[in-house]
Order: C-alpha cells, then sequence, then structure tokens
C-alpha cells in the first residue's frame, strides 16, 4: 500500500523495523467497588483502537509529514487486519510472517488513569522476505523499533551491513548492532542492560583467563576494546584498562556497572539518578560499539553519551499526562531529525521537545486513528515554552552553603553552575534555567574580579564582581551565588560538594577538569545544551564595532 500525503515532502523517508503492536483503550469512570471483590468497577467505556509498539513509531513518523515505510510481523488474524486498517494511505507496510496472532495490549482507564492491562496474541515473527531485505538495502534512513518480538533478529544480517540511525531497545530483544549511530534505552532498560552487559564482560573474562595459560600477558577482550574508534563517532573508544569515564566506577577486576556496591552515593536521589545513568550509558556505548546512547529519563529529560562526559537535556516541562507512547515519539522525532541531517545532540532537543509536547497533549490516548483525513496526533515540534522552575519560591539566600545544606537535608540534589556572568544573556539564562530544572537548588559560582582579569585580560570584566552577583540574584532560577579567587573553582566545590556540575555543551570532554573531583562524592558533571552565538566577549566585540 502506498502513503499518500507525503509526496514532495521536503523531509527524508524513513524505513521502520520492529514489532508492530495493535493498542487499544477502554475509557470510562469509576465510582464504586464491585459487590463480589474489591476492584473498580468501570461505566460507560468508549473503546479507542490504535497502532502500537514499532506501528505507533511509523504512524508518528508519517504525522510529520515524512514518507515512511514499517517492515514488521503481520498475519492473517483479525487484530492483524484492523492494523493495516489503521495504517492504510498513512504509511507504506512490508510484512513478515507470524507465527501467530498479533499481539495486542487492552489497558482500562478510569478518568483517564488506568487500572488495568489485558494482553493477548504471542505472534512472533517468523523470518525475513526478500521484499524486506531489498527495502533496507534501499533505505536512507532506518529506526528500529524493537518490541522483543523477533522482526530485527530476522533482519539482523542487513542491519549489521547497514546500521540504523536509531535503535530503539527492548529487554526481550537482541542487542543493537555495532555502528548505530543512536541508542535510546529508558531508564530502567539501562540499567538493565549495563548489568547484562557487566555479566556478559565477566564472563568473557573468565573465559579468556581459561584459555590462557599461568604467566601469558593476553588478556580478555571486553567488547568495545578490538578497535581504537568507537564505530561512527571517530573518538576513541574507552577500553577496561583505561581510566573509566565520567560516572564509571574503578574496576573491581572489570567495569563496574553504576547502581552496583561498590558505587560511591551521590547525595539526592536526582543526583544519584544522573550519576548511574551516566556510568551506564558510558558503559553501553562500549559494549554495544555504537556511537551514543540516550537514557530517556521522563520528566527529566534525556542524558546523552559519547562514552564519556554526558549532555544532559531537560525537558521544557514537566506534564501529568498519559506517558504511553512518549519513548515511540522520542524515537520516532530523533530517527527523523537525523535522517534530514541534524547532528545527533541537535536530534536530541528536538526529541526530548517533541516527546513532552506529546505527553502534553494527552499522549497517545489522545490519537484516533480511523481514516488518513482524520484526527492525527500532535508531532511534537519545540514543545511548549518552560515554566519558570522557581515558581512561588522566595528570594535567594545570601549563603549558598546553608541552602546547599537545607536542601541536602530533606534528601534533595544541589546543582552547581559556573562561570565569569561578565555581560548576562540569554545563553546564560537558558543554562541556568535548565540547570535548576535538574535539582532542587542552583548555587552559580562565580570568578572574582581578579579571576575574570587572569583569565580573559585587561579590561575585563566589564561589570564588577557586586553587578553581577546581584543581576544572577534577580533571577529566579537562582538559589544562591558563591565566589571564587582562583582561577578554577575546585577549591569552592570542594566545600559545597554538589550533586551535579553543569558546563554549558560548547565545552568539550578536555575542558571538564571538574568532573574527576565531583566523582570523588558521587557527584556528576553533565554538559547541558547552550545557545551558539551567545557570549560575553561577542556582545563586547559587537559593541565596540557599533561605536566606532
Amino acid at each position: 500500500m502506498t502513503a499518500h500525503g507525503t509526496h514532495g515532502s521536503a523531509k527524508a523517508p524513513l524505513v521502520v523495523v520492529g514489532d508492530a503492536l495493535l493498542d487499544r483503550d477502554l475509557t470510562g469512570h469509576a465510582d464504586r467497588l464491585a459487590p463480589d471483590a474489591p476492584v473498580p468497577v468501570v461505566d460507560d467505556c468508549e473503546e479507542r483502537v490504535r497502532p502500537g509498539g514499532a506501528a505507533l513509531a511509523a504512524y508518528l513518523a508519517a504525522a510529520d509529514g515524512r514518507p515512511v515505510t514499517l517492515i514488521t510481523g503481520l498475519g492473517d488474524d483479525p487484530a492483524s487486519g484492523r492494523l493495516r486498517e489503521l495504517l492504510d494511505g498513512r504509511v507504506e507496510v512490508i510484512a513478515l510472517p507470524l507465527t501467530g496472532p498479533l499481539s495486542e495490549k487492552t489497558r482500562v482507564l478510569a478518568r483517564g488513569r488506568p487500572v488495568v492491562r489485558l494482553d493477548r496474541g504471542d505472534g512472533r515473527v517468523r523470518a525475513a522476505t526478500d521484499a524486506a531485505r531489498a527495502a533496507l538495502r534501499a533505505a536512507p534512513a532506518v529506526l528500529v523499533s524493537d518490541y522483543g518480538r523477533g522482526a530485527a533478529d530476522a533482519l539482523r544480517d542487513e542491519l549489521t551491513a547497514r546500521p540504523p540511525l536509531v535503535w530503539d531497545p527492548h529487554p526481550r530483544g537482541g542487542p543493537p548492532v555495532p555502528g548505530t549511530r543512536l541508542v535510546t534505552p529508558a531508564r530502567s532498560e539501562a540499567q538493565a542492560f549495563a548489568h547484562r552487559a557487566e555479566a556478559d564482560e565477566a564472563s568473557r573474562a573468565r573465559s579468556g583467563a581459561d584459555a590462557s595459560s599461568p604467566g601469558s600477558d593476553v588478556d580478555a577482550v571486553s567488547p568495545g576494546s578490538d578497535a581504537d574508534a568507537t564505530p561512527g563517532t571517530g573518538k576513541p573508544s574507552v577500553g577496561a584498562a583505561r581510566e573509566p569515564a565520567a560516572g564509571a566506577v574503578a574496576p573491581r577486576g572489570g567495569r563496574v556497572a553504576a547502581g552496583d556496591a561498590g558505587e560511591p552515593a551521590a547525595h539526592g536521589s536526582r543526583g544519584h539518578e544522573l550519576y548511574a545513568a551516566a556510568g551506564q550509558a558510558a558503559a553501553l556505548v562500549r559494549h554495544w560499539r555504537v556511537g551514543a546512547v540516550s537514557v530517556t529519563l521522563g520528566v527529566r529529560g534525556a542524558l546523552l553519551s559519547y562514552g564519556d562526559h554526558p549532555l544532559l537535556v531537560p525537558a521544557p516541562a514537566a506534564h501529568d499526562g498519559d506517558p504511553c507512547g512518549a519513548g515511540d515519539r522520542f524515537a520516532a522525532t530523533a530517527a527523523g531529525l537525523l535522517a534530514d541531517g541534524a547532528l545527533v545532540g541537535e536530534a536530541l532537543q528536538g526529541a526530548v521537545a517533541a516527546a513532552t509536547a506529546f505527553v502534553g497533549a494527552g499522549g497517545a490516548a489522545a490519537i484516533t486513528a480511523t481514516a488518513p483525513g482524520g484526527t492525527r496526533p500532535a508531532p511534537g515540534g519545540t514543545g511548549t515554552p518552560p515554566a519558570p522552575a522557581d515558581a512561588g519560591r522566595d528570594a535567594p539566600d545570601d549563603d549558598p552553603f546553608a541552602v546547599a545544606a537545607r536542601v541536602r537535608a530533606a534528601g534533595g540534589t544541589v546543582v552547581a553552575a559556573g562561570g565569569c556572568f561578565d555581560l548576562l544573556h540569554a545563553g546564560h539564562v537558558g543554562l541556568l534555567q535548565a540547570a535548576r530544572r535538574i535539582g532542587d537548588c542552583l548555587v552559580v559560582c562565580v570568578n572574582s574580579d581578579a579571576s575574570v582579569r587572569r583569565r580573559k585580560g585587561e579590561g575585563r570584566p566589564v561589570n564588577p564582581l557586586a553587578d553581577r552577583v546581584r543581576v544572577l540574584r534577580a533571577l529566579g532560577c537562582v538559589d544562591a551565588v558563591a565566589v571564587f579567587d582562583e582561577d578554577t573553582p575546585e577549591r569552592l566545590l570542594a566545600e559545597l560538594r554538589p550533586d551535579v556540575w553543569v558546563k554549558g555543551g560548547d565545552y568539550t570532554g578536555a575542558d571538564l577538569p571538574e568532573a574527576a573531583q565531583l566523582r570523588q562524592w558521587g557527584g556528576q558533571a553533565v554538559l547541558l545544551p547552550y545557545l551558539d552565538g551567545r557570549s560575553s566577549t561577542a556582545l563586547i566585540a559587537r559593541a565596540a564595532e557599533g561605536a566606532r
């Protein structure tokens, strides 16, 4: 079947490989319990049927206005027939044979909240087809949406020969093929994959030790260490014998996945989550030999790792909506943007914004897929503008250590950011707002006048310390300001001991010396996206040019 309404689009076509599901919602209201059991009675149920799994990812990508081909398992059962109807006119489908009926997921919801889920259908992809292989060979861009029902495994040889742009993994599926540009596990999935990878590496190490004669200097090779470069990145991969990347832990006869007993504990739960996610993502980049791993963190956004210092992309807003389908929205957007030529970091920002907007618009439950001319899901776009992170807060406390102590005592996460902040501009403000959304307080560490002068030269700072501190304290996202007179904030950080240290995304791994220091107490250094072209130096240069 042919996808209508996408011809002539400037957006690149996309091939989605994965396991389709048929999703059904029965939505009503529950005001009483059943007389024969303490269970709610859901009355006046309205049924909504929509594509699920890889079919939802394909459906959402097509709703973005790009030509989409879906390679998935379908049979002759009623659920397969219903799914074909939902996709007809939107997505071109290449069917793979199934061993049984298509999997169906039925959610029962009361006032929009799930009460129970019913699953049926155990069909798995039986084999690849010539049509599917040919489509993959000709595909300019591929998204693997693995739901553990065999589609990706059946085509693994073709995917290995032409690694996909994005692989959205599933715990019951196989690993992504080496060379995949971006892998997008959810937080719980990344944790499970990292522990599995650690077990695999330990097993390989034991096998290598058994195979080696006593005194042999041949070490077991850990996944990812058999090449000097991680495929698709051109960056050095980190072998087991090298210094652990940010978030990794000193080896215990091998790498230790974050979350194990040997890991230093971060003070705040959210700081610990970032620390663990960063270590797990870096370990998976090496183990899978992929370009990058992005761990989705729900309302907190997503963390991106190339195997070194992570980039954190906070969600632009928090919605108390139905998150069902948000992962498919995220993967479809990331794959589409990469297909259109975006960099991985740019694609991640777009995917976070799209998933946030998707949840805010009602999630998958808001999709009505009846006919090509019917209502389409919200494609996401840039999302809604972020709400101020400081709504309802009091004025900043004068003592940054008191602020940090109070937050830490309540089990919160202390975030710190640093810089000269000579001429405050939109890049600074965006960075600080995003940093504040990571945790429960934000302490800004500011260079003194003497420190700025040593770094920037005579004539700087333009604004003296008292003015810079006053402007920063006026920002609602800033809880406290601390001043350091040295060239680096190392001494101040040792006293403050934040859970998270934030830098703008224009910094490279070599420019994050604070990362090693934070690891001493279980903290995590992260990069945040930074507005291009904004800098105090550039503002001063433009002002000087205009004065001539």
